[in-house]
């Protein structure tokens, strides 16, 4: 017991540090930060149109020089994809050496011998599932244009390689590494292994894990946040069903996979218009 509290949490720790981190790099995909800055300095939300934005020469000219030092052109594709997959790699070898630390078994992970944890139809399932979800991701994004609401579609388009080589590394390297470790983080870490340690309620550690996934795409602007929210909860839902890593890590990689695709390789606006 004293072994799974401690792996418990250090994957708090972990997922406080990601979030942490994606809130600072955060600035250098959305320059704004979401905020702007009034007069007298307090920052206010942006796009609220009841709140006055007066700013003097000065806050208007720092404000521009803060834009243009974070401006997304100055990171390129190649930069932005070596720092992803460093990242997320370097997390995911902390949580799986911590894992191994305090002994927690592969089962807990979603990682069992069976053909629904890892065998055809695990593989089957998550794909089926990648597919539903990303479906469902665009008639959410639908829905948001038709009330007004825009995505921040920035950091897809840094993502985004200009070259066939480019596009091997992001499908071939950076995509699977993100989908492992946010899976091994989020889902199996977060939940599978609270409830199979500690008899944590499932479903309460699948939302506790969910806001967090959804915190930490930020850059994705507040309608991204509700709907990678909405998203994490149906990975969640995904892995205490089938108590799959593979299933989730394949879902999660083809809904990152195919929006890209669609969207910066085949230069699609939206399925739904």
């Amino acid at each position: 017991m004293p072994e799974w509290a401690a792996f418990v949490g250090l994957t708090g720790f972990l997922l406080t540090a990601l979030l942490g981190l994606a809130r600072l790099s955060q600035g250098a995909v959305r320059p704004d930060g979401g905020v702007s800055s009034t007069a007298d300095g307090i920052s206010m939300p942006d796009g609220d149109p009841t709140i006055p934005r007066f700013e003097t020469q000065r806050a208007a000219a720092q404000r521009r020089q803060m834009e243009d030092t974070l401006a997304p052109s100055d990171l390129s594709t190649g930069a932005l994809l070596a720092n992803v997959a460093f990242t997320q790699g370097l997390f995911g070898v902390l949580l799986v050496a911590g894992a191994f630390y305090f002994e927690i078994p592969a089962s807990a992970f979603g990682i069992a011998a069976d053909s629904l944890s890892t065998g055809l139809p695990a593989l089957a399932i998550g794909i089926s599932a990648g597919v539903g979800f990303w479906l469902g991701n665009e008639l959410a994004a639908a829905l948001a244009d038709g009330f007004g609401v825009t995505f921040d579609e920035s950091l897809r388009e840094l993502l985004a390689p200009d070259s066939a080589s480019g596009w091997v590394v992001l499908l071939g390297g950076v995509l699977p590494v993100i989908a492992i470790v946010e899976e091994l983080l989020f889902r199996a870490a977060a939940i599978g292994v609270p409830v199979a340690g500690l008899s944590a309620p499932a479903w309460a550690m699948a939302i506790v894990a969910s806001v967090a996934f959804a915190l930490g795409h930020g850059a994705q602007g507040r309608a991204g946040i509700v709907v990678t929210g909405t998203l994490g909860l149906g990975l969640a839902g995904l892995f205490i069903a089938t108590n799959s890593l593979l299933t989730v890590v394949v879902a999660h990689y083809l809904v990152n996979a195919l929006e890209l695709i669609v969207h910066e390789g085949l230069g699609v606006d939206r399925l739904w218009v």
